[in-house]
């Protein structure tokens, strides 16, 4: 019984340390929470407005650029999925890697060769693990994201959608991010970056008419200007929702990690209040047991 009670409060104490670790993960995933929802604030008002101003332009040249123009025999597509450097983050990363294989799927079933770029380690490691080619990989800064890390994922991305065909060149540039809509509620997502969907409509635009615009030196080279810091806004601003939405995921992990080790001190306290009860009982009965039989020798 004594072996036990000491085996029970040894689990004890390594469950509390356990305990006191996930709530230590819990309170800093909840403190980079709100700063990366205020960085993603911040980052989409330029975002947009970068969006809206290559729109305008499109719309008032006949040009045929890249940025705009579909391919009418699309062959490549480069797809750049965004997942975590570090694990206990529930099916964060999971999640962004299963949406990226049904993307993949799609784009193979219409006949399309795929090269990956896999942001985070723990994409990296899923693809490797799989015998996957990886064309890029970019890791340690899933948490905390830079401009000057989405313009070195961006730069690689133009490099390829610029090339030729015969040089590795992709037609299509595809992003998987996790979008994050609430503390509770994060929903990986796959959009096409390049070339840009334009849609056409009757109703007037939102922020009013659209300006005039008169290129200089050519809209080709206006086109080409924005081409970089539009892929490199959008990734971003993406790799920003995956941070906000990476830091919701690993605090609701670490909750119900602390959740369930409390559960665990109350059932193991239970379990060793019930073994020392029963070798209090015991020696009582031993010792009754042992006075009754030196009353009846004597």
């Amino acid at each position: 019984m004594a072996g036990q009670l000491r085996e029970y409060r040894r689990r004890i104490k390594s469950v509390q340390s356990t305990k006191k670790i996930t709530k230590a993960m819990e309170l800093i995933a909840a403190s980079r929470i709100a700063k990366a929802r205020a960085r993603v604030a911040a980052s989409r008002p330029y975002a947009e407005e970068i969006t809206r101003v290559i729109e305008a332009v499109a719309s008032q040249t006949t040009v045929s650029h890249p940025l705009t123009t579909e391919h009418p025999q699309a062959v490549r597509a480069a797809v750049v999925v965004i997942t975590s450097d570090r694990g206990l983050a529930g099916g964060y990363s999971s999640n962004a890697l299963k949406r990226t294989n049904e993307l993949v799927e799609l784009l193979r079933s219409e006949g399309k060769e795929i090269t990956l770029h896999v942001v985070g380690r723990k994409g990296v490691g899923y693809f490797r693990f799989r015998g996957r080619a990886i064309d890029g990989e970019y890791t340690g800064f899933s948490e905390q994201p830079t401009y000057a890390d989405a313009k070195s994922v961006a730069d690689a991305l133009i490099a390829s959608f610029v090339a030729d065909a015969a040089d590795g060149g992709v037609d299509e540039i595809h992003v998987v991010h996790t979008e994050y809509l609430s503390a509770l509620t994060q929903s990986p997502v796959a959009r096409r970056l390049l070339p840009m969907v334009l849609t056409e409509t009757d109703e007037p635009p939102v922020h009013g008419p659209l300006p005039q615009y008169e290129f200089e030196p050519s809209a080709e080279a206006v086109l080409d200007a924005l081409l970089p810091r539009y892929v490199e806004s959008r990734l971003y601003a993406a790799m920003l929702e995956s941070a906000a939405s990476e830091s919701a995921a690993r605090q609701r992990a670490m909750k119900s990690a602390t959740d369930n080790a409390e559960e665990l001190v109350r059932t193991y306290t239970r379990q060793a209040n019930r073994a020392r009860q029963d070798a209090i009982t015991q020696e009582i009965s031993e010792i009754v047991g042992g006075a009754n039989a030196l009353a009846s020798a004597s």
